[in-house]
């Protein structure tokens, strides 16, 4: 049974491998293709032979990884080099086409024609007088309407809004457009494009050229809209270290950021490693109780706690206010200081038992004989903890301390569940509020607000992974000389 289910899956990968590879193909996106056609080699290749053993259990890893990793990393760079984000989301052609489209009008004494509605294969086309055209076939003498159905009224005003917003070219004339699904016009575009010499002319005479940044611009600085995609450079880092719109909301979210990260972890570390100690102590009566309701924040998904507890701390209907406040109107998460209280409070509730768990193990690793040699040196608890214990202590937890900063910093779930963020800082050029993250930052540079900006949300995300790997480096090089100590 085993022997036919094999060829069955690779059947099945082949042919969906086959129908992206003719997409592709079809989209001319020639990189994708040949990576695309590699790996259904590749996969073939090794899943075919009775050989190869390894790579049988490697392949799906490795593809993943190249796939939801290298591939989001290398695209991560190659976008923070780019003016790409709203407004320059396509192509030079893409752009001039939006633009001859969105200045036609209709051609005066234009006389209305009778049209049928076909499509064919998923492409919708018009067809007048016996020819037929669509956006990919102009309407020209002769055109075969063979293989075009019509559709009915229920499928026309399922795919209205495709339908008025169908062009079908007619050489010479302009291009059809319908507004009713029963007639069409033809309409022709008031601004004409000079592709040799890279120009637009509006009907005023003025001529838009092209500045080399993915924009027509008139000589008195107005730029034609949309722009299309080009190669910035550094543009999008010296925008954000010396614009001063982004510069300074960017080091406040920078600072905030570093104070988060670390209040939160120092402040997990010291609760979690007190409560191990105090349950370290032997003969504690209750401690696995005590363990267990320590433990119980951990088990919440973060996003889920914080969800809970923004709504604990609802300034109007809120559990702390109205109970333990006895009705008190505190704005915990729409007062810039306290939201940035409440952020780090709830945070370090969701890690301690983390730093709990990690401080028990340690403690237990710590060889007693230890401990009994500083006692009987005439050492108190204080000195034991702090010359004997918290030296090994911090040997064995310095790794996990550097990981716990490195995730804390980049802690999204917490700031966007919690306060989105907020509140706003009305202050600020750009959508930024008293609690984000740059993390938060980038979502909000590039999904965030009405004018997304993805290249200089992937030129923020470069810089935060140099400042993570320049923390998460000293950290363990300062990890090694504890453990060497």
């Amino acid at each position: 049974m085993i022997r036919y289910v094999k060829p069955l899956v690779l059947s099945v990968v082949d042919a969906f491998a086959v129908y992206g590879l003719v997409a592709l193909a079809g989209q001319r996106s020639w990189w994708a293709f040949a990576a695309m056609l590699a790996g259904t080699l590749a996969i073939n290749v090794i899943y075919l032979g009775k050989r190869r053993v390894p790579a049988k259990y490697l392949a799906p890893g490795v593809v993943l990884l190249l796939l939801y990793q290298v591939y989001v990393v290398l695209y991560t760079g190659y976008a923070a080099f780019t003016n790409y984000g709203d407004g320059h989301n396509g192509t030079k052609q893409d752009a001039v086409a939006a633009m001859l489209a969105a200045s036609e009008v209709r051609v005066p004494g234009s006389p209305g024609r009778q049209v049928r509605i076909v499509e064919r294969g998923g492409e919708l086309g018009f067809l007048v007088s016996g020819r037929v055209g669509s956006a990919a076939q102009p309407l020209i003498p002769g055109a075969d309407p063979d293989g075009w159905r019509p559709l009915t009224y229920a499928e026309v005003v399922a795919r209205q809004a495709e339908i008025t917003a169908l062009r079908v070219p007619v050489p010479g004339q302009g291009s059809l457009r319908t507004s009713d699904a029963v007639t069409v016009a033809t309409y022709r575009s008031t601004r004409r494009y000079d592709e040799r010499a890279g120009t637009v002319t509006d009907p005023t005479g003025t001529v838009y050229r092209d500045d080399g940044r993915g924009r027509f611009v008139a000589p008195d600085g107005r730029a034609l809209s949309p722009g299309w995609k080009v190669f910035v450079g550094l543009e999008n880092f010296r925008t954000v270290l010396t614009d001063p719109g982004i510069r300074g909301p960017f080091l406040g979210v920078l600072g905030w950021t570093f104070a988060f990260a670390g209040l939160s972890v120092g402040l997990m570390f010291a609760l979690g490693l007190g409560l191990a100690l105090v349950l370290d102590r032997p003969g504690l009566r209750g401690h696995r109780a005590y363990r267990s309701l320590i433990v119980f924040p951990y088990a919440f998904p973060a996003f889920m706690a914080a969800i809970l507890w923004q709504g604990l701390l609802n300034s109007d209907h809120g559990f702390v206010n109205a109970v333990l406040l006895g009705g008190g109107h505190v704005p915990w998460l729409t007062d810039p200081w306290l939201a940035k209280l409440s952020v780090l409070a709830v945070n370090v509730w969701i890690g301690f038992p983390y730093m709990f768990l990690i401080c028990t193990g340690a403690l237990k690793a710590i060889p007693p004989a230890l401990t009994e040699a500083a006692q009987l040196d005439g050492a108190n608890p204080w000195r034991v903890l702090r010359h004997v214990k918290l030296p090994m202590l911090l040997a064995s937890t310095a790794p996990v301390l550097v990981a716990t900063f490195a995730f804390t910093f980049n802690n999204f779930n917490v700031i966007y569940m919690l306060t989105g963020g907020g509140p706003r800082d009305a202050s600020s050029p750009v959508d930024i509020g008293s609690t984000d993250l740059l993390i938060s930052l980038v979502y909000k540079l590039a999904f965030g607000g009405s004018a997304r900006n993805y290249g200089l949300a992937c030129a923020v995300s470069i810089l935060i992974f140099a400042v993570i790997a320049a923390i998460s480096l000293a950290g363990f090089r300062r990890a090694r000389r504890l453990e060497g100590s």
